[in-house]
């Protein structure tokens, strides 16, 4: 099978990222969620693209992708297998431990949720797995089958932002998998929707599309690669370098809004002090300071897209 062409992907915003992210010609650039390679060919083939593109990603699928059609790309194009929270040793280990431009693609992508053996969803029938990377790690039925009911109720409130069924889908799950393990992603499904009130199922979503979310960032890891990641992009940038940040989870979004908002604040003093003791100093310039949302037109051609959000900084010379 043809694994590049097996691999598709609808790259969200991705004439504002060029927009946003190539306006000073960067010498090298980073897609630390590489996925189908969408976004790292926009800039690529652009007019003022960079003279490298880093390609890092989890998904070994994707990296076996992007080494066939990035051949094109000879040099300008590094494609890496990774986690990004782990960005400054792998910027370290292709011998670019400073850049000009940095992209997050938070998320899941198209190929992981179409691709039923990967059990990132309940629209096909598969294994109850969910891992970005499918070589380590546990599965998202360790979870499901290996949690306590208390710990699933955390799960489906806090990462799923299920509050008002999480009790009740939490002991539908311990009830169900006493009869026998969870392991396939409709049965999993099944057994949420049938523990929600019809009355009370959402109008345009799946009533498990919650708890497949707060799963799949548990098994991933998501929040916590997160928060490593934000002040590694953070380090590596050059003066005047820029970062942009597309979020599709609202917690996601607000880690990444605190965290800009900051850094581009630096004092860390608590408001009761007359003035900064602490000395810490901005290192960024917010250049969105709200974010940036798909236009109606995208999310009509790509409905996945509705929920983005993007977010822009900028590093701050050494003199400001």
């Amino acid at each position: 099978m043809d694994v590049a062409a097996s691999i598709r992907h609808h790259p969200v915003m991705q004439q504002e990222l060029c927009d946003w992210l190539l306006p000073h010609h960067p010498n090298v650039l980073v897609d630390c969620t590489l996925g189908g390679g969408g976004h790292t060919r926009a800039f690529l083939q652009a007019e003022m693209g960079p003279a490298l593109v880093i390609g890092l990603d989890r998904d070994p699928d994707c990296i076996m992708a992007a080494q066939q059609w990035g051949q094109q790309w000879e040099k300008r194009f590094v494609p890496v297998h990774g986690d990004f929270r782990d960005l400054a040793y792998h910027l370290d280990r292709v011998g670019q431990p400073q850049v000009d431009a940095i992209m997050l693609d938070l998320g899941v992508s198209s190929y992981q949720l179409d691709t039923a053996s990967r059990g990132f969803s309940f629209q096909q029938d598969g294994p109850l797995d969910m891992r970005m990377d499918p070589t380590r790690g546990p599965l998202a039925a360790d979870v499901v089958n290996g949690s306590s009911e208390s710990e699933l109720r955390t799960i489906f409130r806090d990462l799923g932002e299920e509050r008002r069924w999480a009790s009740r889908i939490a002991r539908a799950v311990v009830t169900e998998r006493q009869r026998r393990p969870i392991e396939r992603t409709r049965r999993l499904a099944d057994v949420v929707a049938q523990s929600i009130p019809r009355a009370a199922w959402p109008r345009d979503r799946h009533p498990a599309t919650r708890v497949f979310q707060a799963l799949r960032m548990t098994v991933n890891g998501e929040m916590e690669a997160l928060q490593a990641v934000l002040p590694q992009a953070v380090g590596a940038l050059r003066p005047r370098g820029r970062m942009g940040i597309l979020a599709f989870h609202s917690l996601e979004d607000r880690q990444v809004k605190q965290f800009l908002q900051q850094e581009a604040r630096g004092c860390v003093c608590p408001p009761r002090f007359p003035q900064c003791v602490c000395g810490q100093q901005p290192r960024l310039t917010l250049l969105t300071r709200k974010p940036r949302v798909p236009t109606s037109h995208e999310v009509e051609v790509n409905p996945r897209s509705r929920s983005a959000r993007l977010r822009v900084a900028e590093k701050r010379a050494l003199e400001e």
